[in-house]
Formats: C-alpha cells, structure tokens, sequence
C-alpha cells in the first residue's frame, strides 16, 4: 500500500489541469520578463525611488539598500536580471521550480517593502484599493503552487533535460504514463 506522499509523486494530471497550470506559469513568465527587459532597457532605472518609499518594519532596511551606492547597483542588477531570467525560465519551462520559487522570493520582498496595511500610503499610487492581500501577494502564492507542480517537466525545457539525463517524466492522464521524478 502506497503512503500520500507516493501516491501524489505518482499523480498524473488531467490535459486541462496540465494547460491551465502551463498558462499560468506562462502568464506570470512573461509579466516577470517584460518587466525585467523594460528595466534593462532603460538607462535611467533605478530601484532608489521604490526602496526610499517602503514603510512598515523592513523600511530602514530597503532604506538602507538605496542609500548605499554600491548595494544599490547590485539591488538594481539583480531585479533586472533577476525578473528577465525567471520570467525565461518560467516562459521556457527551464528549471521551472527553481525559477518559481526565486520568483516567489522577489515579490515577497516587494510585498514586504510596500505591504497594503491601513495607515501605510505611498508615494506612487496603487491600482486598486487593497488591505492585506494584492496582486504581488497573490502572484507570490501563485508562484509557490507552480513551484508544486513544476510543469516544465510535462511541457518545458526540463522535460528535455530530464530525457537527457535518463530520468523518466510524469505524463497527463490517457497517455503513456511512466513514474514520476518530481
């Protein structure tokens, strides 16, 4: 008899599980990519506005980081690079986890550096009006469910390199199913 945690690393999911789970990835990829190459691409971007404009109980730190020169070149280095490279990961399906979960990361220190609490307003206007639970939170858990289910495996790059390395792969309900390797 199979205990849960072998039963869910031998779970196949269904063709509409599968697509919705590879939009979303996609989705969150390309928001992520277009982000980080409209960074790269502007000479005058900076994070120093952003990290200044924190409030709550992470300010001094992010204050801290736009503050100091050189942090601040290696903060605004990294978002850019960073957003661009999760957002090809997660568009290709290439280190899908890996790729989720620094997503995930990224905007949980956005969320943390402008979290939506009453009495907390900032200097750039929001979208929406929000207490608690915004579209970088939601995005952030989101990510965390990809990371659970790391499509790139069924339809990605990672399935190549899962065949390249003679590891089988997880397949969708009515196909050939092999064991997972999740």
């Amino acid at each position: 008899m199979k205990n849960a945690t072998e039963n869910l690393k031998a779970a196949t999911y269904s063709s509409g599980q599968l697509t919705m789970l590879v939009v979303l990835r996609m989705l969150i990829g390309w928001h992520f990519l277009y982000e980080g190459i409209v960074k790269l691409y502007n000479p005058g971007w900076s994070s120093a506005g952003y990290l200044t404009d924190s409030q709550w109980i992470f300010a001094d730190m992010f204050k801290d980081m736009a503050g100091n020169a050189s942090l601040l070149g290696a903060v605004d280095f990294l978002n850019m690079w960073g957003l661009t490279l999760i957002g090809l990961g997660l568009i290709l399906g290439l280190f899908t986890r890996a790729a989720s979960i620094a997503g995930a990361v990224l905007l949980v220190f956005y969320y943390l550096s402008h979290p939506p609490l009453i009495g907390l307003t900032y200097a750039l206007p929001n979208e929406g009006s929000y207490l608690i639970v915004n579209k970088t939170l939601i995005e952030a858990v989101a990510l965390m469910a990809l990371a659970a289910f790391p499509t790139g495996k069924q339809i990605g790059l990672d399935r190549l390199l899962a065949k390249a390395s003679g590891k089988k792969v997880q397949e969708t309900k009515g196909e050939e199913k092999e064991m997972a390797s999740v």
